[in-house]
């Protein structure tokens, strides 16, 4: 899984690999990225997931081999 931004350094890295059960929802990849990445429990829940581009919902399916991101909030102005 991809990281970026604000969970990059949270992580301490810029990707992490996770054991998902199969099959996988977004909603079990978020459970095991908090148990892996406790650091990261403070933006978890308002961060999106992508999965191969496109950004899921909870009840999305994560097959294995796909490309996943975490996309943490950003602000600016």
């Amino acid at each position: 899984m991809l990281l970026f931004a604000g969970a990059r350094e949270l992580a301490g890295s810029g990707a992490v690999e996770l054991d998902l059960p199969e099959p996988a929802t977004v909603a079990d990849l978020r459970s095991a990225l908090a148990a892996q990445c406790p650091a990261l429990g403070a933006i978890l829940d308002r961060s999106a997931v992508a999965v191969d581009g496109r950004y899921a919902g909870p009840s999305d399916p994560v097959v294995p081999g796909a490309k996943v991101a975490l996309i943490p909030p950003v602000s600016g102005g």
